[in-house]
């Protein structure tokens, strides 16, 4: 096995397994991979005869034996160069990374790909995950193609269209009255009895991996020049923990050079730690209360590694802004009129970038890359068809299901 284990934050090495991917002096385990070994055959020429999908990356994802692949074509999302926004913005150069075109209408379909991957090779067939929403239905469908049995677990708020998708695609569905670390709860009360294998953001390695990928493309679609800023709409942060650690690996193996860019992470006023974590004391502290945000994969009070993100956020010289829900709707409208589909939390990254330009926070030079992670229609006014659960924790599901 070319990969293993190493802490974030004590640097200690563990062989690589399955599950809680936690260190036991309480930081994240991420996956290191035997780069001298990859680079053998992980080749800038290489990447010029392999699929289209994030898994031409296969050096770099721990998965060993090509027949534990689930996929349903993930990656090698289109990047899209604005030109018109250049023209109207003070802006060196922009583009959108369209992860919306991911198989299940979001990005989410790269972390399932990738986790459902090491499930399969390890004999897994249970999965569960709290989610606010398109979390949900991505695991429901990577679970469906894969044969396995899903349980999803969403604030009630959440959009009707995706927790109709959740249904569609055959997942035990359930909607919590709460947020998604209440939902979260659920899982890791019932998680010995029900047999669940837990794919919650940072739970299992699979998901940051998946995610890793969206760094090695962009790296490869710019000829292997990185922008200046990255500007990504933040919850849990497993994409901003992914493409870190892609560009860390890509620099070692002499992929690329230079600096590395800028990591800017929005979120919504209403729930922003991360934004009040760098404007106190830089060290990171969970929202514990009033959080009024509106219900999108930004809606996380308690990231399960905030520590993490933000001292990514410190060490790229980068930073995190919040935006309105008013800022957020102009956005998405704007996105429509230059031709794409944007989610809330992809419109934010337009709406931070807007912000940012007005506090000279980005320079006129910079070339800066947002992130569009889901399509607008997946949250449109929608009704499940089906009749669903809710409830408060395990023991309440538990008399639902009955």
């Amino acid at each position: 096995m070319n990969f293993g284990f190493v802490c974030r934050s004590c640097g200690q090495r563990q062989s690589f397994r399955p599950g809680p991917s936690t260190c036991s002096c309480g930081g994240t385990l991420l996956v290191e991979y035997d780069l001298e070994r990859a680079g053998r055959t992980l080749t800038k020429e290489s990447l010029k005869h392999r699929v289209s999908s994030m898994w031409r990356y296969r050096e770099l994802l721990p998965v060993q034996h090509e027949d534990h692949i689930i996929s349903l074509g993930e990656g090698w999302s289109p990047l899209i160069r604005m030109h018109q926004a250049e023209r109207l913005l003070p802006v060196g150069k922009l583009w959108v990374k369209r992860e919306e075109q991911n198989p299940t209408g979001s990005f989410k379909s790269r972390g399932f790909s990738a986790a459902l991957s090491i499930a399969r090779a390890h004999g897994i067939k249970k999965v569960a995950v709290n989610s606010n929403g398109n979390a949900a239905s991505a695991l429901a469908a990577y679970a469906a193609y894969a044969g396995m049995e899903a349980y999803v677990f969403v604030p009630r708020d959440c959009p009707g269209l995706i927790v109709e998708e959740c249904v569609q695609y055959g997942a035990h569905t359930c909607l919590v009255d709460g947020f998604i670390h209440d939902a979260g709860k659920i899982i890791s009360d019932g998680q010995q009895v029900q047999g669940w294998y837990n794919v919650g953001t940072l739970k299992e390695p699979g998901r940051a991996e998946g995610k890793k990928t969206m760094g090695l493309e962009l790296a490869e679609q710019l000829n292997w020049k990185l922008p200046d800023v990255i500007i990504y709409p933040t919850g849990g942060g497993s994409g901003v923990i992914g493409m870190w650690n892609a560009f860390q690996q890509l620099k070692q193996l002499g992929f690329i050079n230079g600096d590395l860019p800028r990591m800017v992470s929005v979120q919504e006023a209403g729930c922003q730690p991360l934004v009040d974590s760098m404007a106190g004391s830089g060290e990171f502290k969970p929202q514990v209360k009033h959080v009024i945000s509106s219900p999108t994969g930004m809606r996380v009070p308690n990231p399960p590694d905030g520590h993490l993100i933000l001292s990514i956020l410190q060490e790229s010289g980068g930073t995190a802004v919040a935006v309105t829900r008013e800022e957020i709707q102009q956005a998405g409208a704007a996105y429509g009129r230059l031709g794409i589909s944007a989610s809330p939390e992809g419109a934010a990254t337009l709406a931070g970038l807007t912000r940012l330009l007005d506090q000279s926070w980005i320079r006129p030079d910079d070339e800066v890359v947002l992130f569009n992670t889901s399509h607008a229609v997946k949250y449109l006014p929608w009704k499940p068809a089906s009749s669903l659960p809710v409830v408060k924790t395990y023991q309440d599901w538990l008399q639902a299901v009955k």
